[in-house]
């Protein structure tokens, strides 16, 4: 008799240590999880304004280019000024010199690009959100569930909520 209570004592430790261990990497996944989510949102947050910077500055850079010879072949249409046509070849030039070497150098594909990094990083968040979901749901599920249920009482662990936006969170990104 002393020997098989000494084996169920045993089994309880070996049982308690294994069910410990596995709560522990079930909210470790959770945490993971977590700082995924983290970090895709430090991403956006230090991406989507440069981003933007980067696309107004390239397309007022354009913009300018464009309005400068359109002024200076006014001038010139209307002077003939030896001075203005210099200073507009010197604009071709650097349209040309631009396009050659850049020509895909275009305002409309560093929109595109804001868009498709936007929607990248948008998507990766969804993404981990999901993944955080599941892993709390995981983990929730074993610390709900006969016999473990149990031992998460006794060693403390607690639900955790399931990632859902709330308020704010809710509204897209204003750019």
């Amino acid at each position: 008799m002393a020997i098989l209570v000494f084996f169920l004592f045993i089994f309880f430790i070996i049982f308690t240590i294994i069910e410990f261990n596995i709560l522990i990497r079930y909210k470790n996944n959770v945490l993971k999880s977590k700082s995924i989510i983290d970090v895709y949102l430090q991403q956006r947050f230090d991406l989507i304004p440069n981003l933007v910077d980067i696309t107004k500055n390239y397309a007022q850079y354009e913009k300018q280019l464009l309005d400068n010879i359109s002024n200076l072949r006014a001038q010139f249409n209307k002077t003939k000024n030896i001075e203005i046509s210099n200073k507009l070849n010197s604009q071709y030039l650097s349209i040309i010199a631009n396009v050659e070497n850049y020509p895909a150098l275009k305002a409309n594909e560093q929109f595109l690009n804001l868009q498709k990094n936007l929607s990248k990083i948008e998507s990766q968040l969804q993404a981990s959100r999901r993944l955080y979901n599941n892993d709390v749901t995981k983990y929730n599920s074993k610390i709900g569930t006969f016999p473990t249920n149990i031992f998460a009482k006794i060693f403390g662990f607690k639900s955790i909520p399931l990632f859902v936006l709330e308020g704010e969170n809710k509204v897209n990104v204003e750019i």
